[in-house]
């Protein structure tokens, strides 16, 4: 199974650029950022994991400005976005910087897309929660034809574009891999489009089976996130069969950031072929 490491990258915490080499020096497969392009002020929508919402939140940075300064620094360390809210932007724009990255970074790139949980975040974006996955759906077969076709045209219900050129093309073919981010309807959107899942982690080792029976009996690549390093969770999803995961690094400076990666590192060392 492979351990990488899913955070929030801020102005406040350790820079990307120390961060990725670290990792690499340290044998961790991936790194995956999280992404809000802002909290709105007024908010009436509840945090999912309960109480106030955390201060990382109105701080992160943008994932591909991020991880396109990690690829110059790493050589091996898979990029990914855990979870880009896909629904809150230009769908030819984001095409373009996820070829950008797979192209820089010599095809390094991982891209996890889901449907957000800030309804307000979404209006200040146009988006209609009622409809985001519907839009999501379309979204992700229009950046397909823009990422394999010399000509891509798309039309559809919510995005709708005429022929065009579009450049770099994904160093992967046919186009860097695409996880869904979220609980059982997104299980279900991935196995409906032939994609990888991104659940978040369970904290207990017998829950572990539960979370993964929605994908049972499907070819699913499971990419699990936010992961506690409880060595109990961790033998659980390895047996499961799951393919990666990552785990919770929480945001601090760069001295106590190195501390808690070298804890990791122990934690993960068992699960490397």
């Amino acid at each position: 199974m492979l351990i990488g490491v899913n955070t929030f990258l801020t102005d406040e915490g350790i820079s990307g650029t120390a961060l990725g080499p670290a990792l690499e020096e340290r044998g961790f497969d991936s790194l995956f950022l999280a992404e809000h392009s802002h909290i709105p002020a007024a908010r009436q929508s509840p945090y999912p994991g309960g109480g106030e919402l955390p201060r990382v939140y109105f701080r992160t940075l943008d994932p591909f400005v991020a991880l396109g300064s990690i690829a110059a620094v790493t050589d091996r360390l898979i990029l990914g976005t855990g979870v880009t809210l896909l629904i809150q932007r230009d769908v030819i724009h984001t095409a373009k910087e996820v070829a950008t990255l797979d192209h820089i970074s010599g095809g390094r790139a991982v891209f996890g897309v889901g449907v957000g949980w800030n309804r307000e975040e979404m209006a200040d974006h146009g988006t209609d929660p009622r409809t985001r996955g519907a839009l999501l759906d379309e979204q992700l077969a229009a950046m397909t034809r823009i990422w394999t076709d010399d000509l891509a045209e798309y039309h559809g219900k919510y995005i709708d574009f005429d022929p065009m050129y579009a450049w770099p093309k994904p160093v992967q073919t046919p186009h860097p891999p695409i996880f869904i981010g979220g609980g059982e309807v997104a299980a279900r959107r991935a196995i409906r489009l032939g994609l990888g899942w991104i659940p978040n982690g369970v904290s207990e080792a017998g829950a572990v089976a539960g979370q993964l029976a929605e994908v049972d009996g499907h070819n699913v690549p499971v990419t699990v996130t936010a992961v506690s390093p409880d060595p109990a969770v961790l033998d659980a999803y390895a047996a499961a069969g799951v393919e990666r995961v990552t785990l919770r690094l929480p945001t601090r400076p760069e001295a106590e950031t190195l501390r808690t990666l070298d804890e990791f590192a122990a934690v993960a060392e068992r699960y490397r072929g």
